[in-house]
């Protein structure tokens, strides 16, 4: 037996020089050390042997096992030393070379409405606030007079982390926390990315954005607001562009509306992009604010009145630059965004 290992010792480290890849390593450990390998297979008639001749074998056995693993070992390191040094060589930057090559980004669309909107309600009065997009239930439905049995509380639209704390589903507890923390008189606008469940198409996502403005002060009346929602339309849009009124419903406002404004193709002669109507689709949402919202933040409402207006700040994007579809706003494909 000792002749048999001598010979499969041999065999095993002339075999092992001449593998060309790990692949053929690895079958060649598995050929000799395996459990069905030839110095397994030879052990396995160590029972056989005398009980004098069993331990010299067995040391002998072990001591070609140490020298074939050993080989094995050089092999495969060198192997993959190799297998580094050729992929450090083919990811190689030469960081030495020059180039007068500069490539500079810009704002994007999205950011460029964002800001042109805050400078807009700057010049206005407003002071630009913000807050956390992980809200409260009571700053984002409660204190806002939603009432429990409101669709928008339900778990097939709103994304809740626990029983107390969603992802907000509009900027509006902003305007919460701001009548809570500030008081009034206050005259304020917030925007920022809103969460809410919705399938994804042309024009909905359920991660979009919002603009909302808040004003209370003594005597504001719905007059005010008209004139600051015509004063802001004309402003961003063009001095010829008209707005409309129609009565709606928020449970944080009363009275509500809805506004829609002049068609942007046709500027109100009636078109197939608007159904001849003159109107484009509806832009914002508005109202004053319910005496309850002013309540829950500890102002008096029979001193103090307000009004509220809220806008999706991707549909006057889309809107603004002529954009058919939401979804490019968020794909980040430079051959869209280069276009702004």
């Amino acid at each position: 037996m000792r002749e048999i290992l001598t010979e499969i010792k041999e065999k095993a480290l002339s075999n092992i020089k001449e593998v060309m890849n790990l692949d053929e390593l690895e079958q060649m450990r598995i050929k000799f050390l395996g459990k069905k390998g030839e110095l397994t297979l030879v052990l396995r008639d160590m029972g056989k042997l005398s009980p004098e001749e069993r331990p010299i074998v067995g040391q002998m056995a072990n001591e070609i096992r140490n020298e074939i693993e050993i080989e094995i070992s050089t092999i495969r390191d060198m192997f993959r030393n190799e297998i580094k040094k050729a992929k450090m060589e083919k990811e190689k930057i030469d960081i030495t070379v020059s180039t007068n090559k500069k490539s500079l980004g810009h704002r994007h669309p999205l950011l460029s409405t964002i800001e042109e909107l805050e400078d807009l309600f700057i010049s206005m009065g407003f002071s630009v606030v913000n807050g956390p997009e992980i809200e409260t239930v009571e700053n984002n439905f409660n204190a806002l007079n939603s009432p429990e049995n409101h669709p928008s509380r339900d778990l097939s639209d709103t994304f809740y982390i626990t029983e107390d704390i969603l992802l907000r589903t509009q900027t509006s507890p902003v305007q919460i926390r701001a009548m809570k923390e500030m008081g009034a008189p206050l005259r304020i606008v917030s925007a920022g990315r809103t969460f809410r469940f919705d399938d994804v198409d042309d024009t909905h996502s359920p991660m979009f954005h919002q603009l909302e403005g808040l004003v209370v002060d003594e005597n504001i009346t719905m007059a005010n607001l008209i004139h600051t929602i015509d004063i802001f339309i004309k402003e961003l849009f063009g001095k010829d562009m008209e707005t409309r009124f129609r009565p709606h419903h928020f449970p944080f406002t009363e009275p509500s509306g809805e506004v829609d404004v002049t068609c942007f193709k046709c500027m109100g002669k009636g078109c197939d992009a608007c159904n001849g109507t003159g109107w484009s689709m509806e832009l914002l949402g508005c109202g004053m604010v319910h005496p309850k919202v002013l309540e829950n933040c500890g102002i008096d409402p029979e001193k103090y009145s307000g009004f509220a207006f809220g806008m999706g700040i991707d549909r006057i994007t889309m809107v603004k630059y002529g954009i058919n579809d939401i979804r490019l706003l968020f794909e980040n494909d430079n051959r869209f965004l280069k276009q702004f």
